[in-house]
């Protein structure tokens, strides 16, 4: 886990919400905070011959702007590159899946989770 996410408990509040939301759904956890050099994937799992490299946006009030738009194209490019660099060091060869899970907490703390599959795809 990264120094920043260290300061913030919310967002390993909103990653866990979001590794029980993919447990409960069939995904096997395969890794949490994933490290490559200066790299990182919230979230790597397995489903149906799929590797999901999931971003997690997590935010506290649903007045605040869609998570989904922090997901710039820069971003996209540094976990195309973190999975890239997994697949690689794993020796993995099923295909890749890009999602964004956006955990929202209301004013009681009920976690509100959207899962966006295919968020994105990797270009050349």
């Amino acid at each position: 886990m990264t120094d920043k996410k260290k300061l913030n408990p919310l967002w390993e509040k909103g990653e866990s919400a979001a590794v029980d939301y993919l447990s409960a759904h069939g995904y096997s956890i395969l890794h949490r905070n994933w490290r490559y050099i200066h790299l990182e994937i919230d979230i790597i799992a397995q489903k149906d011959n799929f590797i999901i490299i999931a971003e997690v946006k997590t935010r506290k009030s649903e007045f605040c702007a869609d998570p989904t738009i922090t997901v710039t194209k820069g971003k996209q490019r540094l976990l195309i590159k973190a999975a890239q660099a997994f697949l690689t060091l794993n020796n993995i060869q099923i295909e890749t899946r890009f999602d964004v899970i956006t955990v929202i907490f209301s004013n009681d703390d009920t976690p509100l989770i959207e899962h966006i599959k295919d968020a994105f795809y990797p270009t050349l």
